[in-house]
């Protein structure tokens, strides 16, 4: 089997999440990292036994020993770093928010196009084997009909982002969070979102902190999405059906859930893992190798589709 060499664009807290995640998969492993700093870089690398550290984006591009540049910059860095990858002609992973622009997102996928490189957002939640259990379970109607689906997502402490609250930056709850379950509760409905509104607190000069969100898929399945910074609140998404519901508790990082049934049975489901990057690596090492340029799962429409409704959100609550 063909190894997928990766570097890696940021020394970021998620880094070192990341790189045990390659080292966990079937088929990577990270061969560079890059920060702005070389002496950043250097020290991310001797930590986590990188080969390689680079004091520019550009050089760890330039690495012919490099098959895939995974982009973990803040939020408004993505596009720029994606975009230089895709340049060098580089297979290119970015971390959520994909951009902040549609139009950012879509030079992007036609770039990618052009030079013939696979591109994909960075959404884990969905390739988690719990993910795969919960779809499945719908499919065999365990719960009946879906009438709604709820998401609550806290984070009462991102002190330590130091950029969270910079509209430049592109900070914000929404950003910061929104495409998790946005794209989550459409991979499990195999349905897009048709309608939706949301409302926000902020304050002035800043982004949100607290967002509130409503959705409307097909057969009039209604969804709500509740993201803030300001409580501490347990952070699960439930799924509601005419015969039960399901809970799953952290969804984006779940090794369980439980299907709770209307006349009280309970089923839970479960499965254990050490790194919940490795699901999402498997998979993208598997499309490098295939040549797609595309993933099935986390589709260039849904990363379009999602880009598109937060930037409309953050456009209307700037007014």
């Amino acid at each position: 089997m063909r190894k997928i060499r990766y570097g890696i664009i940021s020394t970021a807290q998620i880094v070192p999440r990341f790189v045990a995640g390659v080292a966990a998969s079937e088929a990577g492993e990270v061969r560079a990292i890059a920060s702005r700093t070389l002496v950043k870089a250097e020290k991310m690398a001797a930590e986590l036994a990188i080969p390689k550290a680079y004091g520019s984006y550009e050089a760890v591009c330039q690495d012919e020993e490099i098959d895939i540049v995974y982009v973990a910059t803040y939020n408004q860095g993505h596009y720029e770093a994606a975009k230089l990858a895709l340049q060098h002609h580089k297979h290119v992973l970015v971390e959520k928010p994909f951009t902040l622009k549609l139009a950012q997102a879509q030079e992007l996928f036609d770039l990618a196009a052009k030079n013939r490189c696979f591109l994909m957002e960075a959404q884990k939640a969905v390739f988690l084997p719990i993910t795969q259990m919960v779809k499945s379970a719908l499919q065999q109607n365990k719960i009946g009909k879906i009438q709604w689906l709820q998401s609550i997502t806290t984070y009462p402490n991102i002190d330590h982002i130091s950029w969270f609250h910079s509209l430049e930056a592109g900070g914000g709850i929404l950003h910061g969070s929104g495409s998790y379950p946005l794209q989550y509760m459409q991979y499990l409905l195999d349905q897009p979102i048709q309608e939706f509104s949301g409302t926000v607190t902020k304050k002035a000069g800043q982004t949100d902190d607290q967002t509130n969100l409503s959705l409307q898929f097909a057969n009039q399945i209604l969804g709500s999405i509740f993201l803030s910074v300001k409580l501490d609140l347990p952070s699960k998404m439930t799924l509601f059906g005419e015969r039960g519901r399901i809970e799953i508790p952290h969804f984006w990082k779940a090794k369980s859930a439980t299907i709770i049934y209307a006349d009280g049975r309970q089923e839970l489901l479960s499965s254990e893992y050490e790194s919940e990057f490795v699901f999402e690596l498997n998979h993208v090492n598997e499309c490098v190798q295939k040549g797609l340029l595309e993933s099935p799962v986390m589709t260039k429409k849904l990363t379009l589709a999602t880009v598109q409704l937060v930037e409309t959100l953050y456009q209307q609550w700037s007014d």
